[in-house]
C-alpha cells in the first residue's frame, strides 16, 4: 500500500521556551505536502500553547517520567500515522521535505527509516560544509547506492564509526519497528543507540543526499550542552563503540571521534 500525505505527522518536541519554536512550526506549515502536526511537552508553559493556539496545532503535555528517550517515545506514541517524524524545536525543514520523503519510502521495498543529508544553522547562517559535515557526508557514501539501503552489514559498519544520521530528518515507518524505539539512559547518544538497535532488523534505511533539513547549532542547543559534558558524552560514545569493536579498538577510535564532535559547539 502506497503511503500519503494522511499518513504522515509530525510531532515537534518542545521543550521550555525555545525562540526559535515559531520558525520549526513555519517550516512545517510551509510544506508542499501538507501532513499532520502536533506538538507535544513535558514543560508545559505559555510560549508552547500560545504558538499552537495561534497554529491551531494540537498540543500533548507529557505528565509522565521526563528525560529526552521519554519525551521523544510521548511524541512517536502520540502520532496515530504510519510515518512519524520527530522535529526538534530549533531545527527547519525545507519545503519539499515531505513530497521527497513520500517519493523515497514509497520507492523502497520493506523501508524502516527514511532520513536525508542536513545543513546547519550558526547564528542565523547556513553553513553547508564544515569537517564534521563532511565526515558525516563521507561516511554515508555508501547509501547513496540504493541496493545497500537493505545491507545489514553495510549500515552496521556505518555506525560502528559514529553517527552520520541527523535524528530531526529520521521519519520512522510504525509498522515495521519495535513498539518502543527509544531507550531511557542515555543522554546525548539515544538516536544512536535507536539506529544501532534498528540496524539489525531486516528492511531498509532510505537515504536521502540532498540537505533537506536545518539543524541549528546554539549555545543552549542539547547538542552544545551534552558535548560540553565531556564526561557523559565521552562515556556514551565508548559504550556505543563497544557494541561494534572490542575494547582496544573502541579506545583507539574514540581518539578521533572526540575531536570531530568538538566542531558540533558554539564556544
Amino acid at each position: 500500500m502506497e503511503f500519503g500525505a494522511k499518513d504522515h505527522t509530525f510531532a515537534i518536541c518542545a521543550y521550555k521556551e525555545s525562540p526559535f519554536l515559531r520558525e520549526c512550526i513555519e517550516s512545517l506549515k510551509k510544506q508542499t505536502i501538507s501532513t499532520n502536526i502536533i506538538i507535544t511537552t513535558s514543560t508545559d508553559n505559555d510560549h508552547i500553547r500560545n504558538l499552537a493556539k495561534e497554529y491551531q496545532i494540537p498540543l500533548f503535555i507529557n505528565h509522565g517520567a521526563a528525560g529526552i528517550a521519554n519525551d521523544w517515545n510521548f511524541a512517536y506514541h502520540h502520532c496515530k500515522t504510519r510515518l512519524i517524524t520527530l522535529a526538534h524545536q530549533d531545527d527547519m525543514y525545507r519545503p519539499e521535505y515531505v513530497k521527497k520523503m513520500l517519493e523515497g519510502v514509497n520507492g523502497a521495498k520493506h523501508p524502516l527509516i527514511y532520513f536525508t543529508d542536513y545543513n546547519e544553522l550558526r547564528e542565523g547562517r547556513v553553513v553547508s560544509g564544515n569537517k564534521l559535515l563532511r565526515i558525516k557526508r563521507l561516511m554515508l557514501l555508501p547509501l547513496r547506492i540504493k541496493a545497500f539501503h537493505g545491507n545489514r552489514f553495510v549500515r552496521r559498519r556505518i555506525l560502528s564509526m559514529g553517527n552520520p544520521i541527523s535524528c530531526p530528518s529520521v521519519t520512522y515507518i510504525k509498522d515495521d519497528l519495535p513498539a518502543t524505539v527509544f531507550i531511557p539512559g542515555f543522554k546525548s547518544n539515544i538516536d544512536w543507540q535507536a539506529w544501532e538497535i534498528l540496524s539489525r532488523e531486516k528492511g531498509e534505511f532510505v537515504y536521502e543526499k540532498s540537505p533537506l533539513t536545518f539543524h541549528r547549532i546554539h549555545v543552549e542547543s542539547e547538542t552544545s550542552v551534552t558535548i560540553n559534558n565531556g564526561n557523559v558524552r565521552a562515556q556514551e560514545d565508548y559504550e556505543m563503540f563497544l557494541k561494534f569493536w572490542p575494547k582496544w579498538i573502541a579506545s583507539f577510535i574514540m581518539r578521533f571521534y572526540i575531536k570531530g564532535e568538538e566542531s558540533n559547539t558554539i564556544e
